[in-house]
């Protein structure tokens, strides 16, 4: 490699980071690094899939007791579960309307500050991300019960946003980093208000990374069992449900619930992209 072509590889910007990996390496140990990436991500996933039709009444592929679509049909029978999943879609959803504001005016906070202060305020937000889950549950449970609330699906909520809140600043701060602040100017020269500003010019700009937080928020809240945990009082959300399935328990029901939401997300993810390249093609 000449020092020419060094040097346009280290300073163009639209070089991704892989791609800049596999040029560094050489192709056979990139593509092996690739093989065994995704083996690491999907595999589990797939294991855990199989083990969806195999008779066997605990969640293995090994041995192979026969091939069944019973476990479907325990998970239909499961009420309990279901009440766990439909509990812990009302948490996120919870989540989302509370971390979704909060994290975007703190986002827009951030983006109006110009000094030194930027970066005080910026750690403060963001430290709720690194702090543990438990630490959080903890704190919240002992803060709420000094005003007579204890645990349950409120504090679950509350909790859980109060670090969720952090992804959806950091989401919407990164689309304001390239948003064009003479639109604004613009629009309050020629009469508009502040908050007409915000809404016709603003927050169109900001609806895809505001979409992307809402589905970051979902997940987030979903898989969460540490913070749950500690404020959960006497409700029971999917993922500590499962954990207590773990110890008393566990069977093929619970990989019947995980491929039935994998082949959800994967719907309906198709279904985003075909909408996406629909509006593509009309607008053009």
């Amino acid at each position: 490699m000449s020092m020419s072509s060094k040097v346009s590889l280290a300073t163009t910007p639209s070089v991704g980071l892989l791609a800049t990996f596999g040029r560094l390496m050489p192709p056979v140990i990139f593509a092996t690094y690739m093989a065994l990436f995704f083996a690491y991500l999907f595999l589990p996933l797939a294991v855990m899939a199989v083990a969806t039709f195999n008779t066997s009444k605990f969640p293995t592929v090994t041995p192979w007791l026969g091939t069944t679509l019973d476990w479907f049909a325990a998970l239909w029978a499961d009420s309990a579960m279901w009440q766990a999943l439909w509990l812990s879609i009302l948490i996120s959803i919870g989540v989302i309307a509370i971390s979704l504001p909060i994290g975007t005016a703190a986002a827009l906070f951030l983006n109006g500050l110009q000094d030194r202060s930027r970066n005080f305020f910026y750690a403060l937000m963001v430290s709720p991300m690194l702090t543990p889950g438990v630490a959080i549950g903890i704190a919240t449970l002992v803060l709420w019960r000094q005003a007579g609330i204890g645990g349950g699906t409120l504090l679950i909520i509350v909790a859980q946003s109060s670090f969720i809140s952090a992804y959806v600043m950091l989401m919407v701060a990164a689309r304001l980093q390239r948003f064009d602040r003479t639109l604004e100017d613009a629009a309050v020269d020629l009469g508009a208000s502040r908050l007409l500003v915000f809404r016709r010019v603003l927050l169109p700009y900001l609806k895809p990374s505001l979409l992307a937080a809402a589905c970051i928020a979902f997940l987030q809240s979903f898989e969460n069992y540490n913070t749950t945990l500690f404020v959960r009082g006497t409700e029971t959300p999917l993922t500590v449900y499962i954990a207590t399935k773990v110890r008393t328990g566990l069977t093929p029901a619970v990989n019947a619930l995980g491929l039935t939401l994998i082949v959800f997300t994967i719907l309906a993810a198709i279904a985003y992209e075909l909408a996406r390249r629909s509006r593509s093609e009309t607008s053009v």
